[in-house]
């Protein structure tokens, strides 16, 4: 696993005689060691060779610095300076970016606050849900611009990825993952990948595997200048990085479920799956949520070697342990359903449809597909953009109510949960979504928002920054020409958030029974 002794280079680097007698604090991974200084970040990568790995020599090292500052420049231009040697003097000294003989090599990055890790925010509570979807938005575009790699991906990638969590838990010298557990996920991982195997090719085939970012976990996503930044893409191996497009953001999903903030990775997935329309995949995100935190079990494990402070072992160790038995949770098949939120503009169906969505069906909970969000995505725009007459037409509407039953159908089909949050108003498109539920065998509850005019003028009027072009005038309109007959679970809307939550939360419960969760879990 260790291949040189680099003993000297990183006593050298954390003296701070070395850096003009300023302090010098270091990160230390499994596979690199930070070392924070002044208004820099120099980053060693540790002599070491795993199976999905190879730092194992100085001209290896010197190779993936300059990678990994290329990759990293598309998504944080700002951090990446440059590749920098470690050099041998002739007085047998050692140097950074001296006139010797080079002897190591560091990647040379712009120092940030540490506060504004997203691993640090969450840690502390402060990562709010705000901030999802301006994340979940810039990873959509990270992955449209990514160059298109047919040549990985595919069954044969998710094989090659349990392949190595087994050699790892095979390795695994403490005994961190019991033997007859272990290789009973690994048997249920492999199963998946042969269930999912035309799914997982036509995927590669059809452009969705990309050289994305490899390692999208919160440690790796910084605060900077007001947004969310992607920094630490993985440089060393494209069997990691040329990946399926939802893969890559499994990682990040998983994190944050792993880290109890179940409603952070419910919007994260929403707001991307509502950028991209990628609902075909998503019947495979169990098997990626699984093999994504079996890696962090198993690189947990490798670090906990690594690691010099018992104690930080000890923690090591005990989240493998987390991880691992995430890997096996969401593995577990959970109760499908279909959800219709409907109501008047500004009666609260989108919140409602996102306060839900959590708590129902497999991790990290439903999908819900907005009609105002499919309707401007059916003309090319973005969700904020402001779409003109010619999007409300009645044919537009035929159009729009037909894209969310279909996805919704689509992702019920793949074993998750399906929330749809349309007006409704329309007779005719109510019982559409139920008899398309009833034909393909799932679950379905309808429910329809009450709340006086007043009520819906003034929350409409409040808004901003919002997918819907509703204003006063459009719900005048819409009560006017009447719902007639709602056969639904009325709910009244009038009443504070929580409790028509509840409210529904209550429905949900009594007709999908085992399918939601008494409230949003971890």
């Amino acid at each position: 696993m260790v291949t040189d002794d680099q003993s000297e280079v990183i006593a050298f680097l954390r003296a701070p005689a070395t850096h003009g007698g300023l302090p010098v604090t270091s990160i230390d991974t499994h596979a690199s060691i930070v070392f924070l200084v002044g208004t820099r970040a120099l980053k060693l990568k540790r002599a070491v060779r795993y199976d999905y790995l190879d730092y194992s020599t100085v001209e290896r090292r010197r190779l993936m610095c300059e990678a990994e500052a290329r990759l990293n420049r598309t998504a944080a231009p700002d951090l990446y300076r440059g590749v920098v040697a470690v050099t041998r003097e002739p007085d047998r000294s050692l140097a950074v970016g001296g006139t010797g003989q080079p002897v190591e090599w560091l990647l040379e990055m712009a120092r940030f606050d540490q506060d504004g890790l997203f691993d640090q925010l969450a840690a502390h509570g402060q990562l709010s849900v705000d901030v999802m979807p301006a994340l979940a938005a810039t990873i959509a575009r990270f992955h449209a611009a990514a160059e298109r790699r047919a040549d990985h991906g595919g069954a044969r990638a998710m094989r090659w990825v349990i392949d190595g969590n087994a050699a790892a838990f095979a390795d695994d010298g403490d005994h961190v993952v019991d033997p007859g557990p272990g290789l009973h996920l690994l048997t249920r991982s492999r199963d998946a990948v042969t269930r999912h195997g035309r799914l997982l090719d036509a995927r590669r085939d059809a452009g969705l595997v990309r050289r994305c970012h490899g390692d999208l976990h919160l440690r790796n996503i910084v605060m900077l200048q007001q947004r969310p930044t992607l920094f630490d893409a993985v440089e060393f191996n494209d069997e990691i990085t040329c990946t399926d497009v939802l893969y890559d953001i499994a990682f990040l999903v998983m994190d944050l479920w792993h880290r109890q903030l179940p409603r952070h990775a419910n919007v994260i997935l929403n707001e991307y799956l509502s950028r991209t329309g990628d609902m075909g995949g998503v019947a495979l995100l169990p098997l990626f949520l699984s093999c994504r935190a079996a890696v962090r079990a198993k690189t947990a494990i490798s670090a906990a070697m690594l690691q010099r402070d018992p104690e930080a072992a000890r923690d090591l160790r005990a989240a493998a342990r987390q991880y691992f038995s995430l890997a096996e949770r969401v593995l577990d098949p959970a109760p499908r359903g279909l959800v219709a939120v409907g109501g008047y503009s500004g009666s609260g169906k989108s919140t409602l449809a996102m306060a839900l969505a959590p708590s129902l069906g497999a991790v990290p909970g439903a999908v819900v597909m907005r009609s105002d969000v499919a309707r401007k995505r059916l003309h090319g725009l973005d969700p904020h953009d402001r779409l003109g007459p010619e999007g409300y037409t009645a044919d537009a509407d035929r159009q729009v109510y037909a894209d969310v039953v279909d996805r919704a159908l689509e992702v019920a089909a793949g074993g998750h949960a399906a929330i749809v949050d349309a007006v409704y108003a329309r007779a005719a498109d109510r019982e559409a979504i139920e008899r398309a539920a009833m034909a393909a065998g799932i679950p379905f509850v309808g429910l329809w928002l009450d709340a006086p005019a007043a009520v819906l003028t003034t929350r409409v009027e409040g808004r901003s920054g919002d997918a819907s072009d509703a204003d006063a005038a459009v719900v005048r309109a819409q009560m006017a020409r009447n719902a007639g007959l709602v056969t639904w679970h009325r709910l009244d809307a009038a009443k504070g958030a929580a409790e028509v939550e509840q409210a529904a939360r209550d429905v949900l419960q009594a007709r999908l029974g085992g399918a939601v969760a008494s409230s949003p879990r971890p």
